[in-house]
């Protein structure tokens, strides 16, 4: 039965110690192989989501109720800052699922760092199984036009001819605002008439540049 009576305790003896960081890195390393599944990561990233736990663990076990402590942990933890891109929605999860084993390991709550890693990383490899239901021939288009052009439906007949679906998802000015930059999310009806698709457009924009790439994937959405 898991006891919650008790976030901390008053002192840290080294069989403590020992079994709540044999406990903090193994669950690490479980939690960097279930959210490296069929995904492509870095060793950095594995050995980083490996070492939080741990890390965090330590942290928790120096400050062990001490107020004072604990302001200053939080006030050197504030000046860190990430300097890498943006991690995905599953990136995000794996780094709190640590964090989370961490906070639990650090205060003695070994069932339950257990509990939590086996219920999360059951339900990512679930997930991570699951088919995607990406509509086929979704494409991401780029289109620079000229300021002249009205962008709203310069498009549209293309569109029409040579899509089942198109969204305009933003617009850019560039070239000190001499043109526009659109972005769109398009369906195809036929993946062989891309290229037509793209000439008609290149007719219309005046030759100006275009690019159709593969539609992000919902791995790499960022939160």
């Amino acid at each position: 039965m898991l006891d919650f009576t008790s976030a901390t305790f008053t002192s840290v003896t080294n069989s403590t110690l020992l079994v709540s960081s044999l406990v903090s890195l193994v669950l690490g390393v479980v939690i960097a192989l279930v959210f490296a599944y069929k995904s492509k990561k870095s060793k950095g990233f594995l050995m980083t989501i490996s070492a939080l736990p741990f890390i965090v663990q330590i942290v928790i076990m120096l400050v062990n109720g001490n107020v004072g402590t604990g302001v200053a942990v939080m006030g050197a933890f504030s000046l860190v800052r990430f300097r890498s891109v943006p991690g995905s929605a599953k990136d995000i999860c794996s780094i709190f699922l640590a964090m989370a084993v961490g906070l639990a390991t650090g205060t003695n709550h070994l069932l339950l760092a257990a509990l939590m890693t086996a219920v999360v990383c059951a339900l990512a490899i679930v997930y991570t199984l699951v088919p995607e239901s990406k509509a086929s021939g979704e494409k991401e288009l780029t289109v620079v036009i000229p300021e002249s052009l009205d962008y709203a439906q310069v498009f549209d007949d293309i569109f029409e001819k040579y899509t089942s679906d198109s969204e305009l998802v933003q617009v850019k000015t560039v070239n000190m605002g001499s043109l526009y930059k659109l972005k769109y999310t398009v369906t195809l009806k036929d993946k062989t008439k891309e290229k037509q698709m793209l000439d008609e457009i290149r007719v219309r924009n005046g030759n100006l540049e275009v690019i159709c790439s593969r539609a992000k994937s919902p791995d790499s959405e960022q939160l």
